[in-house]
């Protein structure tokens, strides 16, 4: 299976945007800030296994 892994220009648009806004957190933030897009992360990967298991 060829598995797309580059990035659309939207989302390296969204990317940089992304970048530029967290340029300025704080340790703690940025801290906090991996913590909750981890957790969406495996939030997400959870939903693709339920649905997976639906098909």
């Amino acid at each position: 299976m060829n598995l797309p892994t580059e990035l659309s220009m939207e989302q390296q648009f969204r990317l940089q945007t992304l970048r530029d806004q967290v340029k300025n957190l704080s340790r703690e933030e940025a801290q906090t800030y991996l913590l909750e897009v981890l957790r969406q992360m495996m939030v997400k990967d959870n939903l693709v296994k339920h649905l997976l298991k639906e098909v």
